[in-house]
């Protein structure tokens, strides 16, 4: 018998619906849980923020992915969703008295609703025609929140309580470690839902529409449905990216919604991989880092060559567009398909193919 397996074979429709089939999955798998549960306890608290950080830009880009990269719907407000979702859980959690877990579902379904009216024009338009008119409908958002005194404290910005639910409360000791936690919870399911959504006849007839919207019609896909619904569940994701943003922060203004905030998300799943869950795990991760890794970088070396301690935001911007440009000529599928070229470079070693 061969040690090294020539193929995956199924022998039940219940064994081919599986997420994983291969012994090296499960093993990945099992070092990716031992991973995220040993590393609150060896980071410390500025670097468990960072990872926090991710967490809730993990929720947003699988959102932003499910529209852009799997239905073919290109999108430039996504600041404008967080916004909604951070305000409305906000408002509902500090103003109504609502629990923190129905703020927050109330949030996920008035986004929900928000992104469905906006991307109402997807029905008649697309590629350019459809970017400059979500980026309409970001530019409306942030100029209401902007404008609107009810979404202040005041002249100060919207202030949330610490999170508490019954007797639960986040201890300002514990703040990174317990926030650690409930987000690892939130990106783990929400990325499960995205996984599960594109095994269902709803998550198939959104690529469908994506690879030929014509012929996705023409064998019985209801366009209209699967677009729309396409942005409803997608702006879901993002407002419970921008809720949770609103209670870990515990401060929601409108300037941390701007069209950079947008551009910034996709960024996320153009260099993890567009149409791939997995690519917008890492592209998140990727892209919350690299401004962390220049700050520690010009901080080193920043008593040698001090100039560029007040270069800093340059330098970043620079460093960011030149990534976008080297994904997109070098490796348009980006992250994703680095990783699935080590694996099977690793799989069929030695052999070139």
């Amino acid at each position: 018998m061969s040690a090294t397996a020539t193929g995956v074979y199924h022998r039940s429709y219940r064994r081919e619906s599986a997420l994983r089939h291969t012994k090296a999955e499960y093993f990945r798998l099992a070092l990716m849980i031992v991973g995220l549960l040993v590393t609150p306890y060896v980071l410390d608290n500025y670097w468990l923020s960072i990872v926090n950080t991710i967490l809730i830009a993990v929720i947003g880009a699988v959102g932003l992915n499910i529209l852009v990269g799997f239905t073919g719907q290109i999108s430039l407000g996504q600041g404008g969703f967080l916004a909604i979702g951070a305000f409305s859980s906000a408002l509902l959690y500090q103003r109504a008295d609502l629990p923190a877990p129905l703020s927050i579902a109330c949030a996920v379904v008035i986004t929900a609703v928000a992104g469905a009216l906006f991307g109402l024009p997807a029905l008649r338009i697309k590629g350019l025609y459809l970017a400059i008119a979500t980026l309409a409908s970001q530019e409306i958002i942030v100029f209401v929140a902007r404008r609107w005194t009810f979404l202040r404290d005041g002249s100060a910005p919207l202030t949330v309580d610490r999170l508490s639910l019954g007797s639960f409360e986040i201890e300002r000791q514990y703040f990174e470690w317990q926030w650690y936690w409930i987000l690892l919870t939130f990106a783990v399911l929400a990325v499960l839902a995205a996984r599960n959504l594109f095994r269902s006849s709803l998550g198939r007839s959104f690529m469908a529409v994506r690879d030929q919207d014509i012929a996705a019609s023409a064998i019985g896909v209801n366009i209209t449905r699967a677009k729309v619904t396409a942005f409803a569940v997608s702006s879901g994701f993002v407002g419970l990216a921008g809720a949770l943003s609103a209670h870990y922060t515990e401060t929601v203004t409108w300037e941390a919604f701007t069209l950079d905030v947008s551009i910034l998300y996709l960024a996320m799943i153009i260099v993890g991989g567009l149409g791939t869950i997995a690519g917008s795990v890492y592209g998140a991760a990727f892209m919350v880092l690299v401004p962390v890794f220049i700050q520690e970088t010009v901080g080193a070396v920043g008593d040698s060559v001090p100039v560029l301690l007040s270069r800093v935001p340059a330098i970043e911007q620079v460093v960011f567009g030149l990534v976008i440009i080297f994904f997109l000529l070098f490796e348009p599928r980006g992250l994703a398909q680095i990783w699935q070229r080590m694996k099977d470079y690793i799989r069929f070693w030695p052999f070139r193919y």
